[in-house]
């Protein structure tokens, strides 16, 4: 049986994350600010499958200190993690020097300084263990330099994922690297209150349901990265990447 902890848990895909993996035979450990909508979704996940194990943490990632000691709490109550999934962030933002600079630093401290803390207590958690399985919650945005209120959103989690890319590389072809998984997900466009704008404006929304549906199934696989769901986003990933700047602004 799999435990996973699952940190921005208490709405949208990391709720969602946890009635799907709880359904698929998994222990949880959950961690939010929020610890009201925790409860409540505990509620729903045991009263759904009464078997499962589901630990809950109040947890802020963008305080380094408590992060480990929230991790190793959770580790020790359910007696191990096999796998964490970064995946609380903010959507925060506005265009470069339009004097929202708050708003800024606010989404960089949460998306990269608090994946780092996520990142370090997660492999101190693993390599005690000898094993486990980190997963990094990035965005279809880090796929290129996004303008606007994107800017610094697109950054943050262009360095989340090379955080774990990095590791990946260090683990590569070590003892180690045989028993602990990197998995990086690059989600495109799903329903989640992050985006409640967004959906009205394009057709490319799928249902929070679905998307995490196929975010899940990438991390059963263990996959080294996935655009999720894969259609459009596989291909619209080479598009991003690679299109010319004055093609790129016209599809954004």
């Amino acid at each position: 049986m799999t435990t996973t902890l699952i940190t921005g848990a208490s709405s949208g895909l990391g709720a969602e994350m946890a009635r799907q993996l709880a359904a698929r035979g998994e222990d949880l450990a959950l961690c939010a600010r929020r610890t009201d909508r925790l409860e409540e979704l505990r509620a729903e996940i045991l009263a759904a499958h009464p078997g499962r194990r589901v630990a809950l943490r109040t947890l802020d990632v963008t305080d380094p200190e408590q992060v480990p000691v929230v991790f190793e709490e959770l580790r020790a109550e359910l007696g191990g993690l096999d796998r964490v999934v970064v995946n609380a962030g903010l959507g925060k933002g506005a265009a470069l020097g339009t004097g929202q600079a708050a708003a800024n630093r606010e989404t960089a401290t949460t998306n990269f300084l608090g994946a780092l803390a996520q990142t370090e207590a997660a492999m101190e958690v693993f390599r005690a263990q000898r094993s486990g399985h980190l997963v990094m919650v990035s965005s279809m945005s880090a796929m290129r330099g996004m303008p606007r209120s994107m800017t610094t959103y697109a950054a943050t989690k262009i360095g989340a994922a090379f955080l774990a890319e990095g590791l990946r590389t260090e683990l590569h072809g070590t003892e180690l690297g045989r028993t602990v998984d990197v998995t990086v997900l690059y989600p495109g466009y799903i329903a989640s209150e992050m985006n409640e704008q967004v959906a009205q404006q394009t057709p490319l929304m799928v249902s929070t349901e679905k998307g995490v549906r196929s975010m899940v199934a990438a991390i059963e696989k263990r996959a080294d990265s996935a655009c999720v769901p894969a259609l459009p986003w596989a291909p619209l990933s080479v598009v991003m990447r690679h299109a010319p700047l004055g093609v790129l602004k016209r599809l954004l």
